[in-house]
């Protein structure tokens, strides 16, 4: 066939966009690998137009947090399954400008180490700059690691190699403890099988923001070739394996935060009983040997802890979903366990589930479970007098916006601070990052190696100390010694809380009830709408541009009290400092109802979050049938308002 013509031909009668016929005609005439002509002929011969456009009608984007795209099309040429058996994951990942593939890893890379040695020169530093690679258990991820760390050396780096599967927030914490540059992870975190992702943070062990994120991003812009020629080989970088010594370091780290390991010498807490599912992700490696150290009674479910990238157990890997989690609910159920933990495939999030007073499992929201685990470690650092009244306004909470105000009430409860941030975990750590930066030099200077009581002494005399942070996606962080959100960490936290409402002859939902009759009963839904490819990129940006230039005046029958536009500059944190803009818009009802809307930063789908409350008076709690009627009364009025929402939507698309 005459490729160039039929492609021509396509794009003339409107199947093929105009961006696609040029990305792909760029990407063939730049490539000689027989690879990319023999998929985009197959795909071209099969009719698969819409396949080639979302292959195509961009080049993957290197947005803040790096690429997340699919590595396997939705139709798989014959060339791209190459040797893999009938119903075996492909050979090749898939081809196209906007696939997760060697092309768009080596595009990143090259862009980052250029970043990166731009940077040091600048700073006088003439080392070759030093970047941790890591990667979870997702199909490609170990040969993109490997790849990127080549990539990465023959462009004058160096790399510390994560050779086995690890969680993400491992990765962030090599960075800080090695005094890397960067850290990249190979990941998609929850996203279905056939997405994959390339995450990179900064030197703080953080998702990158301004003003590196920029200059990242005009880096890996300006390269549009394919190929580069490696440095010379005495300016080229060394591949270093990183193994047991970096795992058993950060192992300690997360052991320790739990604040009373005393709790398992209760007879009841000794009696509880836990089953972890690491849904075929990295989850495996470190939380069953945690839980083992710290005590705990527990099974995980053997059928997913085999790592394999195709999650053949689950619809999709994430622990938000509950059919995600079933199979630990039945395993629970089987063994009469009192509580179900997942993480997800880069362990970086945690689901639970609880078995409440009567004998059912009830599965937690992430602002659910966020608000259990932030309450108990204030309550416990109070208690001990880690807290108290001459420090404890250099205590803070760490929370993004759309993450349950219950926080930001109980913050005040405990007379500790609340700080709202974007959505993005990048955000709190930013916080973090200028905590550190305002602890006197000296111990700036050992403050990484420090251990967790002479860091939070530090922070607690100098800067501020984080109790805790967490947002609604089930992302949780109990400590600053790494970066980004743990679900190691967070599996720690939640047990402990688990084995403290034991020890008082509580289920954990009892628990729950016994917090929201004293501060308040604070209810948050999220919905999304998914609109996939490139039509569906369209339609997601129409949509959020279209709360901007006509924000709504009444919503579900009452009257719009008030409506923050992210998008504008000028919307301060509780610290005074200026938030950057996103595309969020938050809307405020009179009746005390809001709710949140904001396209995915990392899915195709735009999210909408959706809270309401009811409190308690001043010195007063609810009591049982208050909360009961609180629950129906606050579940009925957010139906309401999605439904509501749901027909504005077709109404700003029509």
């Amino acid at each position: 066939m005459d490729l160039d013509a039929t492609l021509q031909a396509a794009a003339q009668r409107g199947a093929l966009l105009a961006s696609s016929l040029q990305n792909i005609r760029a990407l063939l005439a730049a490539s000689s690998q027989p690879l990319y002509l023999q998929a985009v002929e197959q795909l071209a011969e099969g009719g698969h137009w819409e396949e080639l456009n979302d292959r195509f009608y961009q080049t993957l984007k290197f947005g803040t947090g790096g690429l997340r795209g699919r590595t396997i099309g939705r139709v798989v040429s014959a060339a791209e399954r190459g040797n893999a058996a009938e119903g075996q994951p492909p050979e090749h990942p898939c081809v196209g400008t906007n696939s997760m593939n060697y092309y768009n890893i080596a595009r990143a890379t090259r862009g980052l180490v250029a970043y990166l040695r731009a940077w040091r020169a600048n700073s006088g530093q003439s080392q070759l700059p030093a970047i941790v690679i890591s990667h979870d258990t997702r199909l490609f991820s170990a040969e993109f690691a490997r790849f990127a760390a080549r990539v990465a050396c023959e462009n004058g780096a160096n790399v510390h190699l994560v050779e086995e599967c690890r969680a993400t927030p491992l990765m962030s914490y090599a960075v800080r403890q090695l005094g890397a540059d960067a850290g990249i992870m190979i990941t998609a975190s929850h996203n279905p099988p056939h997405d994959n992702g390339y995450k990179v943070n900064f030197n703080d062990g953080a998702g990158i923001v301004e003003p590196h994120a920029s200059g990242i991003i005009a880096e890996v812009n300006r390269i549009v070739e394919e190929s580069w020629q490696p440095l010379p080989q005495e300016q080229q970088g060394r591949i270093q394996p990183l193994g047991a010594a970096m795992d058993e370091s950060y192992l300690a780290r997360v052991q320790a935060m739990m604040l009373r390991p005393e709790l398992l010498q209760d007879p009841a807490a000794r009696r509880l009983k836990l089953v972890f599912t690491a849904l075929h992700g990295t989850g495996g490696v470190m939380v069953p040997e945690l839980l083992r150290r710290l005590g705990f009674s527990f099974s995980t479910v053997a059928a997913q802890d085999v790592r394999d990238g195709r999650f053949p157990t689950v619809k999709s890997p994430n622990p938000e979903n509950a059919p995600a989690l079933q199979m630990a609910v039945d395993q629970a159920q089987q063994e009469g366990a009192d509580i179900i933990i997942g993480t997800d495939p880069d362990c970086d999030r945690m689901g639970v589930g609880c078995r409440d007073g009567q004998g059912h499992m009830q599965l937690l929201t992430g602002n659910q479970t966020g608000a259990l685990m932030a309450w108990y470690r204030l309550k416990t650092l109070t208690e001990t007098g880690v807290l108290n009244p001459a420090n404890r306004q250099r205590a803070v909470i760490l929370k993004t916006f759309v993450t349950t105000p219950m926080l930001d009430a109980m913050a005040a409860a405990f007379g500790v601070r609340c700080i709202n941030t974007l959505t993005g975990f990048k955000w709190i750590s930013a916080k973090l990052a200028k905590y550190e930066d305002a602890l006197p030099a000296d111990i700036r200077a050992q403050y990484r190696g420090m251990d967790a009581a002479a860091s939070r002494a530090a922070r607690l005399e100098h800067s501020h100390f984080l109790v805790f942070g967490g947002e609604e996606s089930y992302g949780y962080m109990g400590d600053d010694f790494s970066r980004d959100k743990d679900g190691n960490a967070a599996v720690v936290m939640f047990a402990e809380l688990a084995a403290y409402a034991a020890s008082r002859g509580l289920t954990v939902p009892g628990l729950l009830d016994e917090i929201y009759s004293g501060i308040g009963y604070f209810l948050e839904i999220n919905h999304s709408k998914v609109f996939e490819g490139a039509s569906g990129a369209a339609s997601i940006a129409r949509l959020a541009d279209s709360y901007g230039s006509n924000p709504p005046t009444e919503v579900d029958g009452v009257a719009v009290a008030s409506v923050r536009d992210f998008r504008k500059p000028g919307i301060l944190d509780e610290e005074g400092q200026a938030v950057a803009t996103e595309k969020m818009l938050f809307v405020d009802l009179a009746d005390g109802r809001s709710f949140a809307v904001r396209p995915s930063g990392t899915e195709p789908k735009i999210k909408y979050y959706l809270f309401a409350r009811r409190c308690p008076a001043a010195g007063a709690s609810l009591s049982a049938g208050e909360l009961t009627q609180a629950k129906s009364e606050v579940r009925a009025s957010l139906d309401s308002l999605w439904q509501w929402l749901q027909g504005d939507i077709d109404r700003r698309l029509a």
